[in-house]
């Protein structure tokens, strides 16, 4: 009996102990997931002070809201996605075709606007939404996350575009509030999507998904503490309202000497190092 009981005791503990292990740790179990941001530093400590001068608001996004809890969903949560690293040019690649003149340029997430080093590049894995889980990498185009050298506590910008999100705190009459007049001194960019201690989601219409127009991922970024307080405040009230930024306003600060950068157009993962997408006159 009492052999019996040791087993059946250790057992339980094995069992409460591994539903205590941290996600990352489950899933370096996974063959698949060997390279999962292996390239950017795992953050243990991410607290960072506040950017000087910066204060932050919100605006009601158009409905309806996002159809799950954001850390659930892999639209807006980067991390359930993961990505690994490849092999090819660190540095902007030159592709055929027409540009959107207003189009997020991401040179501006930096205060000199610089081509910052690029000292990575990664892919991005698919969903599969009907089993809700992570499917291949993606692999046209083939690089869909750059990793960018910065400064440690360097200040991050948002990519000024030729878009905005208005200006009104609460929704027009009919429910949609769209893209305001460019010259417009008081319109907002980007809405918060995502946000946790070390990455943060940026979306540059007034919509809860990333369904249509831009949206920006950036990885290992320690997010102003105010800003994320204010998004897990109405991320946890039901997202009636959410954090807006205007173009060039600091977000936060590059947690150690490298910084994720993925965007997206209508959902679809682009190529990061575009010249003539993302970093027009460079």
């Amino acid at each position: 009996m009492l052999s019996r009981t040791c087993i059946f005791f250790g057992a339980a503990v094995l069992l409460f102990a591994a539903a205590l292990a941290p996600a990352f740790a489950q899933r370096a179990h996974t063959p698949r997931d060997l390279n999962y941001q292996i390239f950017l530093p795992l953050v243990t400590n991410n607290a960072c002070g506040s950017v000087p001068g910066e204060t932050y608001h919100t605006l009601a996004p158009n409905p309806p809201p996002t159809d799950r809890p954001a850390e659930q969903h892999a639209d807006l949560n980067l991390a359930l996605r993961g990505y690994a690293s490849t092999n090819h040019t660190l540095g902007l690649v030159d592709y055929s075709g027409a540009a959107d003149a207003r189009s997020p340029q991401l040179y501006t997430l930096f205060g000199d606007q610089r081509v910052p080093i690029f000292s990575g590049v990664a892919q991005v894995y698919a969903w599969d939404w009907d089993t809700n889980s992570r499917g291949d990498l993606i692999t046209n185009p083939p690089v869909t996350l750059a990793v960018m050298q910065v400064a440690a506590n360097e200040i991050l910008h948002v990519p000024a575009s030729g878009y905005n999100i208005g200006t009104r705190a609460v929704r027009l009459p009919e429910g949609f509030v769209r893209d305001m007049p460019g010259d417009d001194p008081n319109a907002y960019e980007v809405l918060v999507l995502y946000a946790t201690p070390e990455r943060i989601t940026l979306k540059y219409t007034r919509e809860d998904n990333v369904i249509r127009g831009y949206a920006v991922h950036v990885e290992n970024v320690c997010v102003a503490p105010e800003l994320l307080a204010l998004y897990r405040q109405w991320n946890d009230a039901g997202r009636a309202q959410l954090p807006a930024l205007k173009a060039g306003q600091a977000f936060g600060r590059a947690l150690h000497s490298e910084i994720g950068v993925v965007i997206r157009d209508n959902g679809t993962f682009l190529d990061p190092r575009s010249r003539k997408d993302w970093w027009q006159g460079k």
